[in-house]
């Protein structure tokens, strides 16, 4: 049984849980551009990095600089994207929900992934939002020093649930620190009210699905593990303890094969995942715009799992226990992170009454 799902708003659980099918429309975004503010907010505001130091805003930034999609996505749905004058790591055209992909595609895009670091500063941004900080980004370069952002007129913040994930001392068991993210982007950018309701709107989600599912005994959650197929077959890279994807994975129901690997991410041996057998595989693909494409990617990684050697006699493999769920929703911190919980859950927990 295959389960298909992007975009990242299914509808809320109500009473028993119902299986979603691989073939299920696209889904519609909640809402767009400046159109979505709610409040002016209230000032001063201060913020933290992942070490404590403290950014203190006295009035709402009126020129942002986001690292890639996931922070622009998130001010899109605040309703700040009148705020942002560029980005790096831009999404695809057709990659973001309906409402935002249009208003997505107007942003200056300063680097195709990071941003170079004189472009950054000579941006004439007042905010810089950095999904990455202390992760390690392949190809980073010369990242700017705080010393150089400062003297930009640059103020340099994080989305602490990703940025300081590597450093973190416990596993990501839940959505908290993405909804403070929220919460925070929202108090910055004066849009606390629109964050309330976004937060409040995941919370709704995710306590749903643990009314179903909560009291499943640790031993009876099924095992789950995310194939990023676009990583490369090769060698697996798999999710670890302190990645976003891990607390999706958690608050689902089930239990991440590789729960046990401190960090965000490690390359991992076929071998391994035999040994751990998982009960269900995600079929994680990039959003590629378009769902004749989308599809493609999600039938070219069943079929290679099916037919390698060493992954064809995995249980999930025989008994068909793919989902194919977008590997943004459950790897990039945001709102649709609320919704893989609940479409994950959907598929493990099949009929399932509260």
């Amino acid at each position: 049984m295959r389960s298909r799902v992007w975009g990242g708003t299914a509808a809320v659980v109500v009473g028993g849980l119902l299986a979603a099918g691989c073939g299920g429309d696209e889904q519609k975004g909640s809402g767009k551009g400046s159109a979505g503010r709610t409040s002016s907010g209230s000032y001063p505001v201060s913020v933290t990095d992942c070490m404590g130091a403290k950014t203190t805003f006295d009035s709402a930034p009126a020129k942002i600089v986001t690292s890639n999609a996931s922070s622009l996505e998130l001010l899109l749905r605040l309703g700040a994207g009148d705020q942002v004058i560029g980005t790096g790591f831009p999404p695809g055209k057709g990659t973001l929900p309906d409402g935002l992909d249009a208003e997505a595609q107007k942003v200056k895009v300063l680097g195709k992934a990071v941003i170079p670091k004189e472009k950054l500063l000579g941006s004439g941004a007042d905010l810089y939002i950095d999904t990455f900080a202390s992760m390690n980004m392949s190809g980073a370069g010369d990242a700017p020093t705080e010393e150089e952002f400062k003297a930009a007129g640059i103020k340099h913040i994080y989305l602490k649930s990703t940025a300081c994930a590597a450093t973190g001392r416990s596993a990501v068991t839940d959505l908290s620190a993405v909804e403070a993210d929220i919460t925070s982007l929202g108090a910055v950018t004066g849009t606390g009210v629109k964050a309330e309701g976004l937060v409040a709107g995941m919370k709704e989600k995710v306590d749903a699905v643990r009314k179903v599912v909560g009291g499943t005994a640790e031993s009876a959650r099924p095992t789950y593990f995310f194939f990023d197929y676009d990583a490369g077959t090769k060698q697996p890279v798999a999710v670890c303890n302190r990645q976003v994807a891990n607390g999706v994975i958690t608050l689902a129901g089930a239990r991440n094969a590789f729960a046990d690997c401190d960090g965000t991410y490690q390359e991992v041996g076929w071998e391994d995942v035999i040994s751990r057998n998982p009960d269900w595989i995600q079929l994680g693909v990039r959003n590629k715009g378009s769902e004749a494409a989308n599809d493609k990617a999600f039938d070219e990684a069943e079929a290679w799992l099916r037919s390698n050697p060493a992954t064809k006699g995995l249980k999930a493999v025989k008994e068909g226990h793919f989902l194919c769920l977008g590997s943004e929703e459950i790897t990039i911190a945001g709102v649709a992170n609320a919704d893989a919980v609940e479409t994950i859950a959907k598929t493990l927990y099949q009929g399932k009454a509260d």
